[in-house]
């Protein structure tokens, strides 16, 4: 199965030459020039396998692009830098990068590191994700294949929205603070962001309704959080 790399560069010549490398090796690769364009590509639930990140860009540069990333997927990412300095390194890991590689790099070294996070990826996936469908009602969601559907359509959803919709449907009637989602889905490190939930839910319930109008979804309890109407 052919995996999809997002590259983000602001240098065209690297683009160009890490893009044509990669599609020699197999890969479909997709080229952003900035950081702002590879977050809207992600937050649109663009497919993307694993993410190359430049560390410095005009506008948003690679930290400030992954901790926006992070708020809402955990596609993995490798940092490009000509950075060497080690505490810049440990900063980008805890943001959340899985690795990074200092420029100028060999494109083996580069496809090595891709191949060896993806495997890494897929056996994670294989041990945490459950075979079995998670059902509501018309609401059916595959953690092994990261599907949704409503009735007989599939609901198109990013990773972030999977996942709440996941815990949600797996315990319908039990109400989950913003916290708690946050916590559940992106990680402690990211308790501070509770509002970004909203934007979350609120693009799931659109997403439902033009599928089946009349679906009893997602029920705001005010002043608490958010669950599954169970009739």
């Amino acid at each position: 199965m052919r995996r999809n790399i997002l590259i983000v560069d602001d240098e065209q010549k690297i683009l160009d030459t890490v893009s044509k490398y990669l599609m020699q090796e197999g890969f479909y690769p997709k080229t952003v020039s900035s950081g702002e364009k590879a977050i809207k590509y992600i937050s649109q639930g663009n497919e993307a396998d694993l993410i190359l990140l430049d560390w410095m860009m005009p506008g948003l540069n690679g930290i400030e692009t992954c901790r926006e990333i992070r708020r809402f997927s955990d596609v993995p990412i490798i940092f490009l830098t000509a950075k060497t300095d080690e505490v810049d390194k440990l900063l980008g890991l805890e943001l959340g990068a899985d690795d990074y590689i200092t420029k100028p790099f060999s494109m083996r070294e580069l496809v090595a590191r891709i191949r060896v996070i993806l495997r890494r990826v897929g056996r994670n996936h294989s041990k945490e994700e459950e075979e079995e469908f998670i059902r509501f009602k018309e609401l059916a969601l595959s953690p092994c294949q990261y599907k949704a559907w409503l009735g007989e359509e599939e609901l198109i959803l990013t990773q972030t929205e999977f996942k709440i919709l996941s815990i949600l449907a797996a315990h319908p009637g039990r109400v989950y603070s913003r916290s708690q989602l946050v916590e559940m889905v992106l990680g402690t490190e990211y308790l501070g962001y509770e509002r970004s939930i909203d934007t979350h839910i609120y693009n799931l319930r659109k997403k439902m309704k033009e599928i089946a109008p009349d679906f009893v979804g997602i029920r705001t309890i005010f002043g608490i959080g958010y669950t599954l109407e169970d009739d």
